[in-house]
């Protein structure tokens, strides 16, 4: 399969190296990704934040980069994306109060389209409805919610993803290389190593 068109949709203090992380390393092995923010557009920054795990009964929460938007959020038309990425951090909560941002999570979970989503990311999804039945994860903190949307919510560890068909799931960042390898293999992507 070619090279797919993927949506990422963040917003401010977003988890860093959940949009970091996809953001490269999925055009680093040829897709085009377009990220974007409700009431920004390309080229604008926005804050994203460290979630890092030191003991606490919950994670600490530290300054991240400043990430680049590459494309307008009013511009975007799903139809013209193959797949969507979801990343956590805070950003989730306010995220899915916006009914542009729902209509287009909507169009991927009507569609069947590939969906990676990861930590809090999963509240989007839960908002915009359609999980019901749908084998997922995400952080603990946000089991209860997709028990209550219906979901067959899994607690498995941060280091580990789940897949029901298009859709791909995990805790939180350290689950990047099952949650990401399991991504491409949704999206057909083919890597050797001659």
């Amino acid at each position: 399969m070619g090279a797919k068109r993927i949506l990422m949709i963040v917003g401010d203090y977003g988890e860093d190296l959940e949009i970091m992380v996809p953001f490269q390393a999925l055009q680093m092995v040829g897709h085009e990704v377009h990220a974007v923010c409700p009431d920004k557009k390309k080229g604008d920054h926005y804050p994203t934040a460290v979630h890092d795990f030191v003991g606490d009964q919950t994670y600490k929460e530290t300054t991240g980069h400043n990430f680049t938007l590459t494309h307008n959020f009013d511009k975007i038309k799903p139809k013209d994306y193959d797949a969507l990425v979801v990343p956590g951090g805070r950003a989730p909560e306010y995220l899915r109060l916006n009914k542009e941002v729902i209509k287009m999570v909507r169009h991927f979970i009507d569609e069947d389209k590939p969906i990676a989503a990861i930590c809090h990311g999963l509240q989007i999804l839960a908002a915009a409805g359609g999980i019901e039945g749908k084998k997922l994860t995400a952080y603990p903190a946000c089991g209860p919610e997709m028990k209550l949307a219906g979901a067959d919510y899994k607690d498995v560890p941060p280091t580990e993803a789940v897949r029901d068909g298009n859709l791909v799931t995990s805790p939180a960042w350290p689950g990047h290389q099952k949650w990401l390898t399991e991504f491409l293999d949704v999206l057909g992507t083919k890597i050797s190593h001659n």
